[in-house]
């Protein structure tokens, strides 16, 4: 009990003043700082915190004391005395992440040290704007919390991500679960009694293969989300880009087309009409009553059950009629990156989500296209590679903004 009423005071959210507040700081510094080091001796975090090595002690041993760092042993100095070297416990808190999917749900618990306990993937789920969808969700939530190898008191903070139009600042989503007047970050927060985060998945997704997956050096990157939508999450000069209102990235709502397709934000000619999962199941069922021919229709009974997942299996088994709408799909897509290409001038784009299982028969079109629309002098200047996390990209990126928000100095 008392390892938890300290962990709170070391987290807790409320004001503190004078000599607690500066200790507070300082604690949240030192982990920031083990964050990037992962050791460090009390001379080092002295020099880097900027304040005396008794006082740089004391606040070591109370972190000691709470089980939240600890000695990894002596290491030789420069000066012939053994220093001793200190880092974060891995098992001293936790942070739940949170991937909501169109027909599933991804979650995983990450430790103190940013690495992923465990996790649980395509827990089956229909996501739909409406109060019995989101009572599932919390459902799956709390039955996983309750399954998880530690005890709900530790997992300090949860990252739930959304598709659509998300206020990350207040954890209000526009586009789902809006039935009450308090956040929804709010709402399951007093449901699950544990602090929530709501982040748009895109920019989640986006922010977990910054992180952790294919960026090394890159400071301006974009990463593209295709789905049965089309998202987008921008990192420049190394920080997310959120917009004014927090709703940037909304990539596949460009009128990109001059056609009478009804995009589901109420507008025609959006990107996301031609170039998503979405349009690829609408072209796939306009093939086949036009005669067209493919090995899903032995495995889904009716049409209006095929799903982004089948015919992405199907493309990855050489099924000819998906490959050839995948080619379509990626040039159009091309087309679109081309003019972010010459707006933005990245270093790399990074294709992620569903869709990105497919490989290079959607990358190679979308190089096609790249080279074909935007200009050659810029586009050399970016790679376009394929998402290194791929599925656990949104649970990384949920984890880590959760984890963040608990760590931030303000």
């Amino acid at each position: 009990m008392k390892k938890q009423i300290i962990l709170s005071q070391v987290f807790r959210e409320e004001n503190s003043s004078g000599v607690a507040l500066k200790n507070k700081t300082l604690k949240k510094l030192i982990f920031n700082f083990l964050d990037k080091a992962d050791r460090s001796s009390i001379t080092e975090l002295s020099k880097e915190l900027n304040i005396s090595v008794p006082k740089t002690t004391s606040l070591v041993n109370e972190l000691m004391d709470e089980n939240l760092i600890s000695d990894y042993g002596k290491i030789d100095s420069t000066g012939g005395r053994k220093a001793s070297m200190y880092g974060l416990v891995p098992d001293a808190c936790f942070f739940l992440g949170v991937d909501v999917k169109k027909y599933y749900v991804n979650i995983g618990l990450m430790n103190f040290k940013k690495h992923l306990v465990t996790q649980k993937n395509r827990i089956p789920f229909r996501l739909e704007n409406t109060p019995g969808s989101l009572s599932q969700l919390i459902n799956l939530i709390q039955g996983f919390i309750k399954e998880a190898p530690v005890k709900k008191e530790k997992i300090l903070s949860m990252g739930i991500n959304l598709s659509g139009r998300i206020n990350h600042t207040i954890g209000y989503s526009y586009s789902f679960f809006h039935f009450q007047e308090e956040p929804l970050s709010s709402y399951i927060e007093g449901k699950t009694g544990i602090k929530t985060y709501l982040e748009n998945d895109s920019r989640a997704m986006a922010y977990g293969e910054f992180m952790c997956g294919e960026v090394t050096n890159e400071k301006n990157v974009l990463f593209v989300n295709m789905d049965y939508g089309i998202g987008l999450g921008v990192l420049i000069d190394g920080k997310i880009y959120y917009g004014k209102s927090g709703f940037s990235g909304e990539l596949g709502h460009i009128p990109f087309f001059d056609n009478e397709l009804i995009c589901h934000c109420g507008k025609k000619g959006c990107l996301e009409t031609e170039a998503s999962g979405t349009a690829l199941i609408r072209r796939f069922k306009e093939r086949l009553e036009q005669g067209s021919s493919s090995s899903v229709t032995k495995k889904v009974k009716q049409l209006k059950d095929v799903t982004l997942t089948d015919l992405i299996q199907a493309a990855l088994s050489e099924d000819m009629l998906c490959i050839e709408l995948l080619a379509e799909i990626g040039e159009k897509l091309g087309k679109g990156l081309a003019a972010l290409i010459n707006v933005f001038n990245p270093e790399l784009i990074i294709l992620g989500g569903t869709l990105s299982e497919t490989g290079d028969y959607l990358r190679l079109p979308a190089r096609s296209a790249i080279n074909k629309y935007s200009l050659s002098l810029v586009n050399t200047d970016t790679q376009l590679k394929l998402s290194q996390l791929g599925e656990k990209a949104g649970i990384w990126g949920a984890c880590l903004l959760a984890r963040n928000k608990v760590l931030t100095v303000l």
